[in-house]
């Protein structure tokens, strides 16, 4: 196949391990970061090089990053924003330097993404992650002491409160305008280094508490290519991020991107789109959930789509227990089912 079959590890201390992961079939890279460094500081090769030898000593590849964690001050272009790019430049050669070619990363103001529950059970007994609007309503974080899942805890409320105010002044267009810096002076790095940057989607794609929000539709995604044209300058298309926004027609936008080679990084996921515009991730096949996921890697081989996939976030299933959403039962599951989807249709289309 010419895709390259990928699972999320988070280090030593993921419960996941990667022996278990290396069982699974066709998987071949790691997905992975360095864990114990804040953003904006240097990532130590000492990490890094144990890293790629953990995951050669299981017979898998260490080659795709997520992420590097763009500083928040780079993101409002503020206080010491040109040291904090010349870091984040640093770490992409130090990746690049241990077999790196992928780092993914996002351009979401505070919060990484957003649910209301990590542990929403089905009426199967499996459990997953969801965002209800009924349990966002009258949540106010200027005003009140709030904790929602996904969101830094490192931040104090003092601190969320200031960083909402400063992106609230912002804006779009000056997110936009910081956003066209951070790139114009990251990826000709990247492409000195060989390595594709793959800009994950909003999570989920429109505003969350005022908070302004750009990498959403398919128009945003056009603008954000067009800043910087360069293979380099590419998307982690996140089936499950920008499906859960009904008007996102999730299978159109992987044919045109594909077809362009603009997608670096592939996360595959079902969600279940509600009528009020909540949502329920669901298993990856498609008749779990609002998503056609058949037709969304028929788009990915009728293009010839050679980067990395991966399963994206799985339900806890069979009594397992861990990080949610990133427990091995689901998640091998989707990557069998990517797996049978792309063998089916690259035999197919060989005939």
């Amino acid at each position: 196949m010419n895709m390259k079959l990928s699972f999320r590890w988070y280090g030593e201390d993921d419960p996941v391990s990667l022996e278990y992961i290396s069982q699974i079939p066709g998987m071949r890279s790691i997905v992975s970061a360095v864990y114990d460094v804040k953003p904006g500081e240097v990532w130590g090769e000492t990490s890094l090089a144990r890293m790629k030898e953990q995951c050669e000593a299981h017979g898998l590849v260490f080659d795709v990053v997520e992420s590097i964690p763009v500083h928040e001050d780079i993101k409002l272009g503020r206080n010491n924003v040109d040291e904090l790019l010349d870091v984040y430049c640093e770490n992409i050669r130090r990746c690049a330097k241990y077999g790196v070619k992928c780092v993914t990363y996002n351009f979401m103001p505070v919060f990484d993404w957003t649910r209301t529950q990590l542990d929403k059970k089905a009426a199967d007994g499996s459990t997953s992650l969801v965002m209800y609007w009924d349990q966002m309503r009258g949540l106010d974080p200027l005003k009140d002491d709030i904790h929602l899942p996904g969101w830094d805890s490192s931040y104090t409320q003092e601190e969320v409160r200031e960083l909402i105010t400063a992106y609230g002044a912002l804006g779009e267009e000056g997110l936009w305008k910081n956003l066209e810096k951070f790139l114009k002076k990251v990826i000709p790095v990247a492409e000195e280094c060989g390595v594709r940057m793959a800009i994950h989607p909003d999570d989920p794609p429109y505003p969350i508490f005022g908070l302004p929000r750009i990498i959403t539709c398919e128009a945003n995604l056009d603008r954000f290519l067009k800043l910087v044209d360069s293979p380099a300058n590419s998307l982690c298309l996140c089936t499950g991020s920008l499906g859960c926004a009904a008007s996102n027609d999730v299978v159109a936008m992987v044919r045109k991107y594909a077809a362009m080679d603009r997608i670096a990084f592939m996360h595959i996921r079902n969600v279940k789109v509600m009528e009020d515009g909540s949502f329920e991730e669901r298993a990856h096949l498609s008749s779990c959930g609002s998503l056609d996921v058949y037709e969304i890697v028929k788009a990915l081989v009728d293009n010839n789509f050679d980067g990395y996939v991966r399963p994206d976030h799985g339900r806890m299933i069979w009594g397992e227990t861990g990080k949610p959403g990133y427990g091995l039962f689901d998640r091998a599951l989707g990557a069998t089912y990517i797996n049978g989807l792309f063998e089916a249709l690259e035999k197919e289309k060989r005939k």
